[in-house]
């Protein structure tokens, strides 16, 4: 999606900066949400559910369904199977974009900011989905401003200052005793505004 300026990006031990690696075989195994959805507005739920995995993995059509189906249920959407997303609440339309990325059974599924487009009453609607994808081993990547659910479901947390890792390691080591300035500044107005 990116060029990186530095560095290497590994993904199972393999370096999937280097030119050599194929990058659609790379994003089969990448699953993304982003902060905005990007839903496709003229397609139903289910339709936008099924594209990826018609299109990307080769499934069948009613495969397809079938699976998307077993996720909207597990996720308590399957009653807007076949509503448009305009019809759906933002905390409904980031749920059906989680499940989107989830039908193209990902290896690591990215998620940015996925909250910040939402009112604080859909946040939690939300971050249940994502407690529950953590509870069911799924490997996630999460960008967020929301140092308290990071610090219930990372296994690790990383902060980031300019594109340069500033601090990195288990959410209590560095949540409860950063050591740069730049994270305890940051960790302080989080703590002032009761968010941790």
């Amino acid at each position: 999606m990116e060029q990186i300026d530095d560095g290497i990006i590994r993904l199972d031990g393999a370096d999937i900066t280097d030119p050599s690696v194929d990058p659609d075989e790379i994003r089969r195994k990448l699953g993304m949400v982003f902060q905005s959805f990007n839903l496709f507005p003229h397609m139903s739920v289910v339709e936008n559910i099924i594209l990826a995995p018609m299109r990307v993995h080769s499934k069948s059509r009613e495969e397809a369904i079938s699976e998307a189906l077993e996720l909207l249920d597990r996720f308590g959407l399957r009653e807007k199977a076949e509503q448009y997303p305009d019809r759906l609440s933002g905390g409904q339309q980031q749920r059906v974009a989680i499940i989107r990325s989830l039908a193209v059974k990902p290896r690591l599924l990215l998620l940015d900011e996925i909250t910040s487009a939402l009112d604080p009453v859909l946040v939690n609607e939300v971050l249940s989905t994502v407690r529950d994808l953590k509870e069911h081993g799924m490997t996630m990547l999460l960008a967020t401003h929301e140092m308290g659910f990071a610090k219930q479901v990372a296994d690790e947390v990383c902060f980031l200052e300019h594109g340069r890792i500033l601090e990195w390691g288990k959410p209590e080591e560095i949540l409860e005793n950063p050591k740069k300035p730049q994270t305890k500044e940051f960790l302080k107005r989080v703590h002032e505004a009761g968010r941790l």
